[in-house]
């Protein structure tokens, strides 16, 4: 998936794409020269899928919600964090009832002039 800033410029997603590819061949070409790949891994850009494998008590997931479905939140571990929040509701939907950005539980933005305007800041 594209950033959102890249995906709304056409001319960015060639440029996106083609700096994709450069790294895609000098990983590829450092993995061939015997580097290993954790080394090589070093040319590919941060945006980069991987695999993550976390444990979390109820109270850590909480925080990890509170912090992450926040609108203010980076778009990628955001969307992983609504994605979480919607598995755990299924499996213990009271005990994650009001879990998520802190405004959709209160009603209210605890961020000021910060906010993103989806709710009234508390005074």
């Amino acid at each position: 998936m594209l950033p959102e800033a890249v995906a709304k410029n056409p001319e960015a997603v060639l440029v996106y794409i083609d700096a994709l590819e450069t790294s895609k061949k000098s990983y590829l070409a450092m993995v061939k020269m015997g580097v290993d790949k954790e080394d090589a891994r070093y040319v590919l850009p941060m945006g980069t899928r991987t695999n993550l494998v976390m444990t979390m008590n109820v109270r850590s997931l909480y925080n990890f919600f509170n912090l992450r479905c926040c609108e203010r939140a980076q778009t990628e571990i955001r969307e992983l964090a609504r994605m979480m929040l919607a598995e755990v509701k299924k499996i213990a939907p009271n005990l994650f009832k009001k879990a998520g950005a802190p405004c959709e539980a209160t009603g209210f933005c605890p961020e000021g002039d910060l906010s993103c305007g989806r709710y009234p800041v508390r005074n």
